[in-house]
């Protein structure tokens, strides 16, 4: 049995639904977890158990009910600025970067594939704006995706809990860009229009780019995949990034033997760019 009371066939269906629809494999440790995640989901739907649950999805033609149980056993852990000393290298080396490389188009385009609810974006954003008149007269996209329509739901309306605020936002950054509400902390309509967010499964789904990307944001989302999948998912980066590009990984990610779509960036730890055409390193001075 892996866990609870449920028979181990019913685990097996649940994961094998998992992998089909998002390419996440659950490891021993979220295994566990899968009962407590689908409790509300079973007392939504008025199901008893996993057993029942897995009945319904298997004789039901009800679309919310798949949506709904795979959304449970996503991990949709995020906060605002999560490891700053990115954010602070991106800020200072990276987008100065872009800006020239695409002086002549004056256009940027960011993509966060796996954005859950939408923290990493609007960060992504605030900083963005606070550079303003380094951007001004430029076209900047910023596209956040994700394979949860639950979570892109939450970041569309920008409405964060008084813990999630403070989680990694400064208070400066709070006052000036969320208003506090009786339901929590909502972004200001300004910020939100900056940012376009989608359901979308990044190894099915073409993101909504209107061109190529210079940033990727894809963290903390290739741990739950297989190799083969992981090896998909860095094609698929790779098809939408710009030749001088960099791509983002969480603190536990690496391109080293996952794939040689990439490379690790020679000027910014934690960063990597398209193996084919590295951005050039900086000239002495």
């Amino acid at each position: 049995m892996m866990g609870g009371g449920a028979s181990e066939s019913a685990y097996r269906v649940l994961m094998g639904v998992l992998e089909s629809r998002t390419g996440q494999t659950l490891s021993p440790n979220r295994i566990w977890r899968i009962e407590m995640s689908l409790k509300p989901v079973m007392q939504r739907h008025g199901i008893a158990d996993l057993d029942a649950l897995v009945a319904s999805l298997v004789t039901s033609t009800s679309r919310q009910l798949l949506d709904d149980t795979v959304d449970a056993m996503l991990n949709n852990e995020t906060y605002f600025y999560r490891e700053h000393s990115v954010f602070d290298d991106i800020a200072k080396t990276a987008l100065e970067h872009i800006r020239e490389t695409n002086a002549a188009k004056r256009r940027v385009t960011i993509w966060h594939c796996g954005v859950s609810t939408g923290q990493e974006a609007y960060s992504m954003a605030m900083l963005l704006a606070e550079q303003g008149e380094q951007w001004a007269g430029w076209q900047v996209d910023v596209v956040g995706t994700d394979v949860s329509y639950h979570a892109i739901s939450r970041a569309r309306v920008g409405l964060y809990s008084q813990f999630e605020i403070q989680r990694g936002l400064p208070v400066q950054r709070m006052v000036r860009w969320f208003d506090q509400t009786e339901g929590g902390w909502l972004a200001k309509a300004d910020l939100r229009r900056r940012i376009d967010f989608s359901v979308q499964n990044m190894l099915v789904d073409r993101p909504p780019l209107a061109s190529p990307a210079d940033l990727i944001f894809c963290r903390n989302l290739l741990l739950y995949f297989s190799l083969p999948m992981r090896q998909k998912a860095f094609a698929r980066l790779r098809s939408v990034a710009a030749p001088q590009s960099f791509l983002v990984l969480g603190a536990g990610e690496t391109v080293l033997g996952q794939t040689d779509q990439f490379v690790a960036s020679r000027r910014l730890r934690g960063l990597y760019e398209p193996a084919d055409q590295q951005v050039r390193a900086p000239v002495a001075a």
